[in-house]
């Protein structure tokens, strides 16, 4: 076999249309054996002889794509001073851009015998472990171009490949749970109809199977567990997983492209699949462990861990951060994805221990041309001490809102004390966001994720029900703000099924319509059930799966009208803050942006704001008052909108304000589905809201007589109310 130096970068195995270029970082290796293996599993073992700046490599002419590989490195091995080198185990690259296979468990993967931690086996990995593979860079993206949706009009779907896409009937049995799936005409068309602008994949680098549930029957089915992260998942390609998966990857981003639809990958930077001092020797900890992983002062055989699952990535290392980099920048660049969400990012933060935003990766991240022009979006809390980072990132992220999430539930399940940071949350948390200079674009606004209760279940159970991971119920959140209405899951009473069916839409009309960046998690638009499982991470079967024959359709076409109102109407997707809470005005003064009111129609006063049983509140969106201009330079201007909230227990009757820019109104959301007749309403009508209702009202002057109303009213003109449809009924024939 023919060896040559070849380059030391760019890290990893690449192949330039001839031959194949293999480098490896490792500081304190002291030889390194590059392993190819042929396709009966033959081991051809190849020595990097050339090192520059720590960094082993060779070029191989005659190796082509698809060509299985690993890595043996030696060096010393000293737990105590965090080396952990050892030749008998095959360590996967971890610039593998794809990888083929899975690990299987045992003794050999593990670089200690079992019950005796502090001892050394020589046990030899390579039959047991995943291999990287050789790819073929080169795809044909006929023109592919990134959507670049601005954040204000962005609508976020957050999703698992498999989980959407395993049960759909239109989709053909053997790509479904795949990216063809995700890239198939049967999913787009249902994006599309929801307005959804970006779907947010759930994590989609090569992950690993974790030992202890696969002892349990179980599996990692959300995938937070990477071991490569610049490989796509070799379980979601239907074609196979010697470089297909790439291509696959590659086709399903084009063809959601083509229709308008951002890609987001779910990215967990934070740590790996190796797990702590017991766990396995997979990767990183047998190249170079000190470098990659964040290890304990005063003793080095531990792990310092930020996320609960016995590492952290050691990003005060800058090999470690340019691994992170290239591997965001190759996503971009390579694989053509539009942004990220980094999971527990404020462990990125920590460069040495406590959070600081202004850590070196957020400086790389700033100046790079790259990474700094696609979506950023943290999830800004970690485990450690100070980890709760919410409104704490630099101008240039968004962020999952959790207090938006916390406050949107406790208000409508009827928590004492909301109405005011309500207010702020509705209004894109300027209390969180404007202090650093950023807009209403910086809160990521959620109700719910994969972690926690679905929509459906998060108004069905008191408590979580997760039996079925084998913890005892000891995982999952146990405070979830969450209400069953009378009855813990599956009921039959009507009444309780109404109430439970008007709340998602009360939560669904709450998220659409408030100022920052809505996301949904899929399927709460179909009436998922997860059987109040709120920790579904191990569960890679049906009770996770969305279920595509029992979708509450009219939940979905309430869903899509909410998504219409607010794309067509930016007064509900504003790039500023309004002006901040309205006091008294005088008579013949201009009328604001917004001004908040009680339900008697008069304007909210400091003291209604700390009512401890404040349940109604109402809001008038004024469309004069945007404050923005649009891409040709003109000013934006839009119609003017009344919404009222009602979170108590009975109904409470609202009376339309007299304001000088809305003199006549006409209602076209309510989540009760009584008060939608298409007759406009003056200043001063009362109306009748029912308890747990939301009703929103558009100025009547500026609507043509043959605008057709909302879908919501359609639905609401039926014999049989929409809020007496069970919450996963089967799907009915809907008026066009």
């Amino acid at each position: 076999m023919q060896v040559w130096p070849g380059s030391a970068y760019p890290l990893g195995a690449t192949f330039d249309g001839n031959g194949t270029n293999f480098a490896l970082f490792s500081e304190c290796a002291e030889r390194v054996e590059l392993c190819l293996f042929d396709e009966d599993g033959a081991e051809t073992r190849v020595e990097l002889r050339d090192v520059d700046a720590y960094v082993w490599h060779a070029y191989l002419p005659t190796v082509q794509p698809g060509q299985r590989y690993g890595y043996r490195v030696h060096g010393p091995e000293d737990p105590t001073q965090g080396q952990r080198f050892n030749p008998s185990k095959l360590l996967l690259d971890p610039y593998a851009k794809a990888v083929e296979g899975e690990v299987e468990w045992g003794q050999s993967v593990f670089g200690y015998t079992f019950g005796d931690p502090d001892s050394r086996n020589e046990d030899d990995s390579a039959p047991h472990m995943m291999k990287g593979v050789v790819v073929n860079p080169f795809f044909d993206w006929a023109g592919d171009r990134l959507p670049k949706t601005p954040y204000a009009e962005s609508l976020i779907y957050e999703a698992h490949v498999k989980g959407l896409t395993e049960l759909h009937p239109d989709i053909p049995d053997e790509i479904r749970g795949t990216y063809s799936a995700i890239g198939h005409p049967a999913i787009i068309d249902h994006l599309k109809k929801l307005g959804v602008t970006a779907i947010e994949l759930m994590p989609v680098h090569q992950f690993v199977n974790d030992s202890t549930l696969q002892d349990k029957g179980l599996s990692n089915y959300w995938g937070y567990n990477t071991i490569a992260f610049f490989a796509p998942q070799n379980t979601y390609a239907s074609a196979g997983d010697r470089g297909q998966q790439v291509q696959e990857f590659k086709g399903m981003v084009r063809a959601l492209h083509a229709a308008g639809i951002e890609v987001i990958l779910d990215v967990v930077y934070n740590h790996t699949a190796e797990g702590n001092h017991m766990g396995p020797t997979l990767s990183m900890k047998g190249i170079d462990n000190i470098a990659y992983y964040r290890l304990e002062d005063d003793d080095k055989r531990y792990y310092t861990d930020y996320t609960g699952t016995g590492n952290s990535l050691n990003v005060g290392n800058p090999h470690t951060l340019q691994l992170i980099m290239d591997s965001l920048r190759y996503w971009v660049l390579e694989m053509h994805v539009d942004g990220f969400r980094f999971d527990l990012a404020a462990t990125l933060a920590r460069e040495f221990y406590e959070v600081d935003r202004l850590a070196a990766f957020f400086e790389l991240v700033q100046q790079d041309p790259v990474v700094s022009q696609v979506k950023l979006i943290a999830e800004p809390w970690d485990i450690g001490p100070g980890g709760y980072q919410v409104g704490n990132f630099p101008p240039q992220w968004t962020e999952w809102n959790g207090k938006y999430r916390d406050t949107v539930r406790d208000f409508w399940r009827g928590e004492p004390s909301t109405l005011g940071e309500f207010a702020s949350r509705l209004t894109g948390s300027a209390d969180l966001y404007e202090h650093s200079g950023r807009r209403p674009v910086a809160s990521i606004n959620f109700v719910t994720a994969h972690d926690g209760f679905t929509l459906r279940d998060l108004v069905s159970y008191n408590e979580k029900h997760n039996d079925a991971n084998g913890e005892n119920g000891n995982d999952g959140e146990s405070h979830n703000r969450s209400y069953n209405h009378g009855v813990e899951g599956d009921t039959t009473d009507p009444e309780i099924l109404t109430l439970r069916a008007r709340q998602q839409r009360n939560f669904l009309a709450t998220l659409l319509l408030s100022q920052g960046v809505p996301m949904i998690a899929h399927g709460d638009e179909l009436g998922r059930t997860q059987k109040g499982n709120n920790n579904g991470y191990a569960q890679d079967n049906e009770l996770t799966w969305v279920h595509w024959d029992s979708v509450d359709q009219p939940l979905v076409e309430f869903t899509a009208a909410l998504a219409r109102l607010r794309r067509d109407h930016p007064t509900f997707r504003r790039s500023r803050f309004f002006n901040g809470r309205p006091i008294r005005r005088e008579e013949g003064s201009p009328v604001p942006d917004i001004a908040w009111v009680r339900p008697d129609g008069t304007e909210m006063q400091p003291e209604d704001w700390d009512s401890g049983f404040g349940r109604a509140v109402g809001v008038f969106l004024n469309g004069e008052g945007i404050r923005e201009r649009d891409r040709r330079g003109e000013e934006i201007s839009d119609r003017h909108f009344l919404i009222f909230f009602n979170a108590g227990d009975e109904g409470v009757d609202f009376t339309i304000p007299t304001v000088d820019l809305g003199p006549r109104w006409e209602v076209v959301i309510d989540t009760s589905g009584d008060l939608i007749d298409g007759e406009p309403r003056d200043g001063g009508h009362v109306l009748s809201l029912a308890s747990k209702s939301l009703v929103v009202l558009r100025d009547y002057e500026a609507v043509e007589p043959d605008v057709d109303h909302s879908v919501a009213a359609s639905l609401a003109a039926r014999t049989t109310p929409i809020d007496t449809i069970p919450a996963h009924a089967p799907q009915i024939e809907l008026p066009h």
